[in-house]
């Protein structure tokens, strides 16, 4: 581990960059793994530097040594140290700080309070006997949608106050319609809406408990969209609009 390898470096392996004549140079996961190697440099030093300062002392020459030097084990073992430290560096660095886990929110779709002044989309609803029915052609109307709350006494308020020539249109999900605004009559269609394509253009989820008026005129644009309808005083001034 650490030092140069004479069958040179292989694929994917080592320190790139290196002079081929090193071999191939593999860098531990932990610096301590060269502990071994790093005393044994200190221990040859020291034998080094005790016979020199012995042959000093004698005023003999120094001796020739056949033995490799050892400045290229040196530096092959500091740039293993250094990689590595710079290694584990990196990864405690890039790690983001712990904190306190927070639960995802998860935003509502936005109510879609914006569609005022906007057509409303050709779509075909069905009635009671599974009939296709234009929800254009029912306008100006009073659109309830009733889905997640058949709120008869929403629909019957809506009936009393529509004036002359507008509709109140209940929309139940699925293919059945409610049974209550059914047998109310006229003003009331009751439809229902397979497709879900009236919510998807509203952009409003049903909420349980909880019906949605949208009110239309002649045209087909949009007047009002009332996302959570608590009584019929929350559009009573548009209708005269309606029947304009």
């Amino acid at each position: 581990m650490g030092m140069p390898d004479a069958d040179g470096p292989g694929p994917g392996e080592g320190l790139p960059g290196l002079p081929p004549e090193w071999g191939r140079v593999v860098v531990p996961d932990d610096a301590s793994a060269l502990a071994e190697e790093a005393e044994r440099i200190r221990r040859e030093l020291r034998r080094r530097a005790a016979r020199a300062r012995l042959r000093a002392r004698l005023g003999l020459p120094p001796r020739p040594n056949g033995r490799p030097p050892l400045g290229l084990p040196l530096v092959v073992l500091l740039v293993a140290v250094l990689a590595t430290v710079a290694g584990l560096f990196a990864v405690t660095w890039s790690r983001p700080p712990r904190t306190a886990e927070r639960p995802t929110v998860v935003p509502h779709p936005t109510p879609a309070t914006d569609l005022a002044g906007r057509p409303l989309p050709a779509l075909e609803l069905v009635d009671a006997e599974n009939t296709a029915v234009s929800l254009r052609a029912l306008l100006p109307a009073v659109i309830v949608l009733v889905d997640a709350c058949a709120c008869p006494e929403r629909v019957a308020e809506a009936a009393a106050l529509a004036p002359a020539g507008v509709t109140v249109v209940t929309v139940a999900g699925g293919r059945r319609v409610d049974p209550t605004a059914a047998s109310v009559g006229p003003p009331v269609r009751a439809l229902a809406d397979p497709a879900g394509g009236l919510r998807a253009f509203l952009r409003l989820p049903p909420r349980p408990g909880t019906a949605t008026a949208v009110l239309v005129d002649r045209g087909g644009t949009v007047l009002r969209v009332v996302p959570e309808l608590r009584s019929a005083e929350d559009y009573r001034a548009d209708l005269p609009r309606l029947a304009a």
